[in-house]
């Protein structure tokens, strides 16, 4: 951090949430007319209203969050799906080889165009109040295209994640561990350099456990972090396998088995909650409270991708969350903030400290109770992301 920078206070808040008991009441460490000094990109001190700095920004009396940390997203994309989209609001179910679809889209498109489309939603996702957001390949599925799309990723977050392993592609058909062999050979090895994690999916139409071990074994001994698409579409192994090779994030859970809950609280693997998806899919939404009450992580991201889950609101994923995953709107705020910095293991993010990065969401409301309270309604009125601040409204 450079400590000659200039300093700037965001004074007056009404309600500020921290994410730090020890610096405020709760879990959540709020604090009532407060103040945050940060520079450099960074918190200095969190205190009373009117700390001093060399520049000043009033809240006036709003509430302020931290940033939102969204842990999962496919931004990196081209083309539409919103035919098949209607099709399911039709009837018709939820199949992963719809994917093939953004595949072969994202194949035509240069890196140009490809970047172009992936900074507009960036843009959108700040708005959102996302300061955070992790991105994934997996709509490329040769070598080029995948390290295409990493490349893209990469100019808009250090928290890229090679999905290689999302389905077999068409040229695959019939032959998966062929595929296979391809994602932990070829393509990791031009993958490796992009990315920071690696990502498969665990599920029946994508890949089984022992193609899913593979890739992440593979991918861990390339220096990636491992994270796991799981138990969306039904119970399956995929937690187990998560908890097992200790993965950052065990992302849906929609299935779970106490057995898997038991695994989930047992280790440190983040359950990641994708609600967007639930209602995009009409699956059924994950019983969250089974799996706080047993004492494991949890996260919520938004999972924006052309398929299932065509959203950048985080606000909106705790909306869901609240109302049909039945957490309180303080366990999904954190859920959505310092939980999606866990499974990023992060503890720079999702929570204002000293130290930490200065990501910050001033709210149209006196308090984060509304986010849930008012849903669908553009509560977001200004967002700083790594101290430079951004005016929604």
């Amino acid at each position: 951090m450079n400590t000659s920078a200039p300093t700037t206070v965001l004074d007056n808040i009404g309600l500020l949430v921290t994410n730090d008991p020890s610096v405020g009441e709760g879990p959540l460490g709020m604090a009532r007319d407060a103040s945050v000094v940060f520079a450099d990109g960074h918190v200095l001190s969190v205190g009373a209203r009117g700390q001093i700095a060399d520049e000043r920004i009033d809240a006036e009396g709003c509430c302020v969050i931290p940033g939102f940390v969204d842990s999962h997203t496919h931004l990196v994309f081209a083309g539409d799906r919103a035919d098949e989209f209607a099709a399911r609001m039709a009837g018709q179910p939820y199949a992963a080889g719809g994917i093939r679809v953004s595949v072969a889209a994202t194949r035509a498109s240069s890196a140009d165009e490809l970047r172009r489309l992936a900074a507009t939603r960036r843009v959108e996702a700040r708005r959102a109040g996302i300061t955070t957001v992790e991105i994934k390949s997996g709509y490329g599925l040769d070598v080029a295209t995948e390290q295409r799309c990493l490349e893209v990723a990469a100019t808009f977050s250090d928290e890229v994640t090679f999905l290689g392993a999302h389905v077999v592609p068409p040229e695959f058909e019939g032959r998966a561990d062929d595929y296979v062999h391809l994602v932990c050979g070829p393509m990791l090895d031009a993958a490796a350099p992009h990315a920071r994690w690696i990502d498969a999916f665990c599920e029946v139409g994508a890949f089984d456990e022992q193609q899913c071990r593979a890739v992440l074994e593979a991918g861990a001994a390339a220096g990636l972090g491992t994270r796991l698409h799981a138990n969306q579409l039904g119970h399956g192994p995929g937690v187990q396998l998560a908890v097992e090779l200790d993965c950052a994030s065990a992302d849906h859970c929609t299935y779970l088995t106490d057995s898997d809950i038991e695994a989930l609280a047992g280790g440190s693997t983040v359950a990641t909650f994708l609600p967007a998806t639930d209602f995009s899919t009409r699956q059924p939404y994950p019983d969250a409270r089974r799996v706080i009450d047993a004492g494991a992580r949890v996260a919520l991201a938004t999972n924006c991708n052309p398929g299932s889950s065509y959203t950048t609101s985080m606000s909106f994923c705790i909306a869901l969350a609240v109302r049909d995953m039945r957490m309180t709107p303080d366990e999904a705020l954190l859920a959505a903030t310092v939980g999606g910095a866990k499974a990023l293991r992060r503890d720079d993010i999702g929570v204002l400290r000293p130290g930490a990065n200065a990501d910050m969401v001033l709210l149209d409301a006196p308090s984060y109770t509304h986010l849930v309270y008012r849903p669908g309604v553009p509560l977001i009125r200004s967002v700083i992301e790594h101290g430079a601040l951004h005016r929604v409204s």
